[in-house]
């Protein structure tokens, strides 16, 4: 791929990329995501059982947050290799973690078995998890932007995060599929199969990575670059040329992952609790919202490819400041057309406006020599900030005051993305390939702050 190739060689490996990407990030959030709906159905009856049913919620979402704190040490560790070594080997790498850590989840004995150790050891496979994820995310985007054709960057990089909700749909239905059991047959031993399913589903991503090929932008800088950049850390590197850049690409994205936080675990509660409804339904329900959402990641990246990231991402935004409280009244509700209503504006509409674009605008901010390192670092971190800490903080505020300041949290955090987004710069026709690209704020006179991006 550095070397002068076909047309038609280049669409076959872009092919590929896009493949991998979506296969792979797919089962990785498989993984991931059903954690998250263990955690609001089944963790504080199975590990938590020795304390009330709210704590051992609580507590549930706190390993929860494990995951989340522990993504942004993947990214760095990950992003560190990525950017030395290569995007395709961590990706064979961070592939097999996950796989291994979800199948060992489904292994752990309950509280009443193995006491103290169960919870623990929930706790330290949620953080290999994350390590995992965290490491993936960033090599998945990168390697797809580095190998799309000109003009479509938005739209080859979405595939990775079509992953995420794919991912969550084939967790959902598989838990719900489960749920269906005798409820005393589910939280004994019903729930542990779709884990261990993921024993299989990994040999099949890793089947699918082993074919990809390397970056071609990366094999391109690794044969220009001096001894100096080579010898200097990615981490360093990023932190001191385009630490701005990683707090926006942070703040601009934190939106769209507490609203996907909150509809894949506080939701089930609240639909289950307040609204009365199975968890079935609710599950049933979130998992025709992922779906549908699959396809608008695929629309709204598309047309950030034609208008640009930051006018789809800014609709995305509004509409979110706008529906928060909305969406949550419809879930709580207790009618079955209004939960899927609820579930379909938060999904497909307002998170998949601003989260379709993300991929391509995270990665376009950074150089090539620290993209892997640089956009997962802004990416794990709004992951952590939004999906890790808002499950947590909404069972807090629920506690006290329903889901009215819940929604008032999303609404404030979309309010935030619209502000760092407007003030971030277009980077939809930038040249990659080209050193000192990368955008990051606009200047007085409207062109890229690259000296402190």
């Amino acid at each position: 791929m550095s070397q002068v190739i076909s047309a038609e060689r280049r669409r076959k490996e872009v092919r590929k990329v896009i493949l991998s990407s979506y296969f792979g990030t797919t089962i990785e959030y498989y993984d991931f995501l059903l954690y998250t709906s263990a955690a609001s159905l089944v963790f504080a009856h199975v590990f938590f059982s020795n304390l009330s049913a709210a704590t051992g919620t609580i507590l549930s979402f706190v390993t929860l947050l494990a995951g989340y704190l522990a993504r942004p040490i993947g990214g760095i560790i990950f992003g560190h290799f990525g950017d030395r070594l290569g995007r395709r080997k961590m990706l064979l790498i961070t592939m097999g973690l996950m796989g291994a850590a979800s199948f060992l989840i489904g292994c752990v004995p309950s509280y009443g078995t193995w006491g103290e150790w169960a919870p623990a050891t929930l706790v330290l496979l949620r953080i290999v998890q994350g390590i995992a994820v965290g490491g993936d995310w960033g090599g998945s985007a990168t390697i797809s932007v580095e190998a799309a054709e000109d003009g479509k960057r938005g739209l080859t990089a979405a595939f990775v995060n079509m992953g995420a909700p794919s991912g969550a749909v084939l967790g959902s239905l598989v838990l719900a599929l489960f749920a269906m059991m005798d409820n005393s047959a589910f939280l004994h031993w019903g729930w542990r199969i779709p884990f261990l399913l993921s024993g299989v589903l990994v040999l099949i991503g890793l089947w699918i990575r082993w074919r990809m090929s390397e970056s071609p932008l990366f094999e391109e800088m690794q044969a220009k670059a001096d001894e100096q950049e080579k010898k200097e850390t990615p981490l360093v590197a990023v932190v001191k040329n385009q630490g701005k850049a990683i707090i926006l690409a942070a703040l601009g994205t934190v939106s769209c992952f507490a609203l996907q936080g909150l509809l894949a675990s506080y939701a089930l509660t609240l639909g289950t609790t307040e609204g009365g409804h199975s968890r079935t339904a609710v599950l049933v329900a979130f998992s025709v919202a992922s779906v549908l959402q699959v396809g608008a990641l695929a629309f709204y990246a598309n047309l950030s490819d034609r208008f640009g990231r930051r006018p789809v991402m800014i609709f995305g935004s509004v509409a979110g400041i706008v529906l928060a409280y909305p969406i949550f009244w419809m879930i709580q509700d207790g009618s079955t057309f209004l939960l899927y209503l609820g579930m379909i504006l938060g999904m497909p509409v307002v998170q998949a406006a601003v989260y379709g674009p993300s991929a391509a605008f995270i990665s376009e901010m950074f150089h090539t020599q620290y993209r892997y390192t640089g956009a997962s670092l802004g990416y794990q971190i709004a992951s952590t900030l939004g999906g890790g800490v808002s499950p947590l903080v909404a069972a807090s505020l629920a506690a006290v005051g329903g889901f009215t300041p819940v929604a008032l949290y999303v609404a404030a955090l979309f309010l935030v993305g619209v502000f760092i987004v407007k003030i971030t710069q277009e980077g939809t026709k930038l040249d990659l390939g080209a050193a000192e690209q990368s955008p990051a704020t606009k200047t007085s006179d409207g062109k890229p702050d690259l000296q402190t991006a």
